[in-house]
């Protein structure tokens, strides 16, 4: 009855099951490594200690005075860099290891300098302090420390060197380099400055920016006001001109005519000789030589007036003016003087609003220009002011430096010698071994382990046999052993405590075998009466399982009848001890008769022996005697069990598989190998013989998962049992 392969699962458990079935090796390896360590230790010289303390701070002559003060601090690069491991670092350094060595004179044993390498010192900052802890470990305590002492003193006088070193290099950098430069930078600045300054005609820009904005806007209220003034005389101005009806630019000279007796005198004699010419001519015709001489007078008074008119005002002026408005009245004259008046006050006014104008044009155009001037100035002060401070700054630093140099101390005191211990230490090579040891060992022991566990090809577990095989697993016996006290309970005279249902009823083995025996009515509709126990290997207890399985029948009322087929090397005889003087040979070849040659051993349990072992097993069971004979003791037994040799090097049990009901195969883990089980499964299904299933013989439960083994285990220590684990079958097949 065939069931479908799986492959192993890979779990956690399957591991734990390896370790358990090699637990022999896993212990020799891991004693055997605890040993070799335990030796490495022993084999170990005592070390020595020696430790001090070098102190990191600030010098504090410097915080006093305030020159150089943080020239000496700690300082890392990088954020996360811790300062005192750096000093670490540096303490460990060649250099420093090789002034040590040389102090000390360290040879080794063929008189040469050691390595300053060879030198190892453990060095840890102290946690929250500004402390490096400076070990060393040898097997002489005072060597050990005089190097840790030495090497604390070397790292002192290195870093007085370097620090003045370093100030040395700082000084001639700024007094060559940069104080020149910085030099250079403030007084081309201030040059700069000055020229700005004078170019722009700068006194004090930000004084002249407010008088600058004062004074706009005080000539803006001014020339508002003067054109308010202008608009108002303008208007009266107009008035006047409106009602006098003489022109602005003739007013004045009309009226200081009227006021010049020449004038008026000529102008009395011509307006007299019009007079007369008008009364004249209402006597006279107009060629009357009266008229003529009226007219003649007329046109030279009239010449004469305009002569003297030109005479008083000026004939540049090209004035023009009629007789009649050379005469005003008090009136009209005191308006003429007013307007005239308005006149000279409105050009006042126009001039004046002319020039607050252009002063106001002026002072704005220089507002503009004045942020313009402020950005510059601004940037040139600023420019100003960095040059002096950092030649400043270069002074201080200058000062600082030489301070620096001309001192003795350094960043590192020592604050705690060397002293020689008299206790020696455990050295870490000691628990490297011990541990190493432990894990070593147990990794080896791990290892070999699953690596035999790997190269071992024998079939390890009822899971991996069922998925070799690929059958039902009808089946399982447990391993057990039976105690050679002489206390069992014997139930059949003669039979050997492999038996164990004829020994042991009611133990876990006996009902092992009643499920084996309920799983085989299950497996199939058809009665099963004819069954051939087959197995790979031998060793694997196929006779064993045969003769349990036909007394377990046996005692639940059926009449049972145990062939022993295996004519190569007969056991059933000796595990009912019986005798073999015929049997199955002897009947299939016509010497015996069959009732003579079966043997009883209880009411229902019966036994055919191998009888003499024939030249050619395989003739005698592939024959028609062979096919005859199954047939008559089938009418007489319910069951008939067949002990067959193993189907690894034989066909025997397949030829025979063939003529029975069906093929019970019997696996041993741990004894049966893939390949063999493999060449069997391929016999089986060549021979296409019924296979039942496997039936698992030996099964130490504890290298098997919990799911295969499905008895109780408590149960298995009650009853007075005398079975345990971890025994060899005394069956060898």
């Amino acid at each position: 009855m065939e069931k479908q392969s799986h492959p192993d699962d890979l779990d956690l458990h399957n591991y734990w099951l390896v370790l358990k079935r090699r637990w022999l090796i896993v212990s020799g390896i891991f004693l055997t490594s605890i040993a070799l360590s335990g030796f490495a230790i022993s084999q170990q010289r005592p070390t020595y200690e020696a430790e001090g303390k070098l102190l990191f701070e600030a010098n504090r002559t410097n915080s006093l005075t305030g020159v150089g003060e943080k020239f000496r601090d700690l300082e890392s690069i990088r954020r996360e860099a811790n300062p005192l491991s750096t000093q670490a670092v540096i303490l460990q350094s060649r250099p420093i290891l090789q002034a040590v060595v040389e102090k000390l004179n360290l040879r080794d044993r063929r008189g040469k300098l050691i390595d300053p390498k060879s030198l190892v010192f453990k060095v840890e900052p102290v946690a929250g302090t500004d402390v490096l802890n400076v070990s060393f470990i040898s097997e002489n305590p005072q060597e050990a420390a005089a190097i840790v002492n030495h090497l604390m003193q070397s790292y002192v006088s290195n870093n007085v060197r370097n620090n003045r070193s370093e100030a040395l290099a700082a000084r001639m950098f700024i007094e060559t380099q940069l104080l020149p430069r910085a030099k250079g930078e403030l007084d081309k600045t201030a040059e700069e400055l000055r020229g700005f300054k004078e170019q722009n005609q700068i006194i004090n820009l930000e004084q002249e920016s407010n008088e600058t904005v004062k004074t706009i806007g005080e000539l803006d209220k001014q020339l508002n006001e003067t054109r308010s003034q202008l608009a108002e005389v303008t208007s009266q101005q107009a008035e006047l001109r409106s009602q006098v009806k003489i022109k602005s630019d003739r007013a004045v000279d009309v009226a200081s005519l009227s006021l010049i007796p020449g004038v008026q005198e000529v102008l009395g004699e011509l307006q007299k000789v019009q007079t007369k010419l008008a009364t004249e001519r209402s006597r006279y015709t107009s060629t009357h030589p009266s008229i003529a001489n009226l007219k003649e007078q007329e046109k030279t008074l009239t010449s004469l007036l305009e002569q003297r008119v030109s005479q008083s005002v000026g004939s540049k002026n090209n004035l023009k003016i009629a007789p009649n408005a050379l005469q005003l009245g008090a009136l009209k004259e005191q308006l003429v003087g007013e307007s005239v008046r308005l006149q000279a006050q409105r050009l006042g006014f126009e001039n004046k609003v002319q020039t607050l104008g252009y002063l106001y044009q002026q002072y704005k155009k220089r507002a503009n220009v004045l942020p313009n001037l402020e950005k510059k100035q601004g940037d040139l002060e600023r420019r100003l002011v960095v040059a002096q401070e950092s030649y400043k700054q270069l002074l201080t630093r200058l000062q600082e430096v030489r301070v620096v140099e001309n001192q003795n101390v350094g960043s590192a005191r020592i604050v705690q010698d060397a002293a020689v211990s008299n206790q020696p230490v455990r050295s870490k090579l000691t628990m490297y071994l011990a541990a190493g040891g432990v894990f070593v060992g147990l990794m080896l022991g791990i290892a070999a382990a699953f690596l035999i566990d790997v190269v071992d090809r024998s079939i390890k577990t009822i899971k991996e046999a069922e998925s070799i095989f690929g059958y039902t697993l009808l089946g399982l016996i447990p391993k057990f052993e039976t105690s050679n006290n002489g206390n069992e309970r014997i139930l059949i005279e003669g039979a050997s405590p492999r038996v164990i249902v004829a020994t042991l009823p009611r133990s876990r083995i006996h009902e092992s075998y009643q499920m084996l025996q309920a799983n085989l009515n299950f497996i199939s509709h058809k009665k099963v009466r004819t069954i051939a126990i087959a197995s790979s290997v031998a060793s694997e207890g196929k006779s064993e399982v045969a003769a349990n399985l036909a007394a377990v029948m046996a005692q639940a009322g059926k009449r049972v009848l145990i062939v022993d087929a295996d004519m190569r090397n007969p056991t059933q005889h000796h595990l009912w001890g019986v005798m073999n003087l015929t049997g199955l040979s002897n009947v299939i070849v016509g010497q015996e008769q069959i009732r003579r040659c079966i043997q009883p051993i209880t009411r229902n349990l019966s036994v055919l022996t191998a009888g003499v072992i024939p030249p050619n097993p395989l003739a005698l069971l592939d024959s028609e005697s062979m096919s005859a004979l199954i047939k008559a003791l089938s009418a007489s037994y319910d069951y008939i069990v067949f002990d067959t040799p193993p189907l690894a090097g034989t066909a025997d049990a397949a030829v025979l598989g063939k003529m029975v009901d069906g093929v019970l195969v019997v696996v041993r883990p741990g004894v049966a190998d893939t390949a063999s089980a493999s060449a069997t499964k391929s016999l089986l299904v060549r021979s296409e013989a019924n296979v039942l299933g496997i039936v698992a013989n030996g099964v130490n439960v504890k290298h098997e998962p919990d799911g295969y083994f499905y008895h109780n285990n408590a149960r298995t220590e009650s009853g007075g049992q005398q079975l345990v684990s971890q025994s060899v079958i005394s069956d060898k097949k």
